[in-house]
């Protein structure tokens, strides 16, 4: 079990044997005997850590997978689970609050500008949905549904690129979106466009990032290649940078956590768990209805920031690169909003 996992201590001892350890730290020795693992990103899961173990089933609390080899897995019989769109609130939350932060701070109106999404699964709903609420006019990219649903209602990666003022990444990492964000890609981006990237930092090349910076009228890094060493260029050249904690909300981590709990407790028929969800007796935490209708620019942007200070996020990374990891281990995690 991961020790970043949070509300876990004492759900799953009355039924099994629980050894917690960093996810980094995880080893063939650890899990020779295991029928689980609970874990987070940072656990790599295959042959060199799983070969000759008892391991039967994995619960990663994240919506990405890119950590497991399915392959290895498939062929050994063990089934893996994700929390598929645990953190999708979280993620949106902080999208909006760095546009209008980063806006606010630079000085430029958001009125009639046009978003553009890549990536458009439980985040990228979620982005779009808020993002048309608030009057901006959406363009989205997202080939997998494209392919399933047919091509109304979105556009070419070409159209995202050159038309929208705002670009934000929400795709999966999968060997066809391992450094998408390439020369190629930032040369069709129009001047003066703001980028977000909150879904993983292998989907960008940071070295075309940082050539095309000077042209981008913002950039907002959440996710970096080579974590927790990031590259400290970038990191100077980023209007808001933070330790891959976007979707690091109360409710995001309940979500997680609940979605894991469920899936072991249903593999392995433990029934008082199959309704598991982490309880909490702090209020100031729960998630709240934000109204921004009618509001100025300002005044949103004066609700989101009280709601999520991200430039507080922004200035711990800033004043101490070294410590990512123990920030994103250590995280405080915020107060969730939802806005209709």
């Amino acid at each position: 079990m991961d020790d970043a996992i949070p509300f876990m201590e004492g759900v799953l001892e009355p039924y099994a044997e629980v050894v917690y350890k960093g996810g980094r730290e995880i080893g063939p020795a650890d899990v020779a005997d295991a029928d689980a693992l609970v874990i987070r990103t940072r656990t790599r899961c295959d042959a060199g850590l799983l070969e000759g173990s008892s391991v039967r089933f994995i619960a990663t609390a994240t919506i990405g997978t890119d950590h497991i080899d399915f392959d290895y897995c498939n062929t050994k019989g063990i089934q893996v689970t994700n929390a598929a769109g645990c953190n999708a609130g979280g993620v949106m939350n902080y999208v909006f609050s760095a546009l209008y932060g980063v806006a606010s701070r630079k000085g430029f109106s958001l009125e009639g500008k046009t978003l553009g999404i890549i990536g458009v699964g439980n985040v990228g709903k979620g982005v779009e949905r808020v993002g048309s609420s608030l009057g901006f006019k959406i363009l989205k990219n997202d080939p997998p549904r494209m392919e399933r649903e047919g091509v109304y209602g979105f556009s070419s990666l070409e159209e995202v690129l050159s038309q929208s003022d705002i670009i934000t990444m929400h795709v999966p990492l999968e060997p066809s979106t391992i450094k998408m964000a390439d020369a190629a890609f930032f040369d069709r981006i129009r001047p003066g466009s703001i980028f977000i990237n909150a879904s993983r930092g292998e989907v960008v090349d940071e070295e075309a990032l940082k050539k095309a910076a000077p042209k981008l009228g913002a950039l907002i890094i959440d996710t970096w290649n080579n974590e927790p060493d990031i590259d400290r260029e970038l990191l100077e050249m980023a209007d808001i940078a933070t330790p891959h904690i976007a979707g690091y909300s109360y409710r995001g981590k309940q979500n997680g956590t609940a979605a894991s709990v469920r899936a072991l407790a249903r593999f392995f028929s433990i029934e008082p768990l199959y309704g598991f969800f982490p309880k909490t007796d702090i209020l100031e935490l729960e998630s709240i209805k934000v109204d921004l209708k009618g509001k100025s620019q300002g005044e949103i942007a004066s609700v989101l920031q009280y709601n999520y200070p991200i430039f507080t996020d922004d200035f711990m990374l800033r004043m101490d690169p070294k410590g990512f990891e123990h920030m994103r281990s250590h995280y405080q995690y915020r107060r969730e909003f939802y806005i209709d």
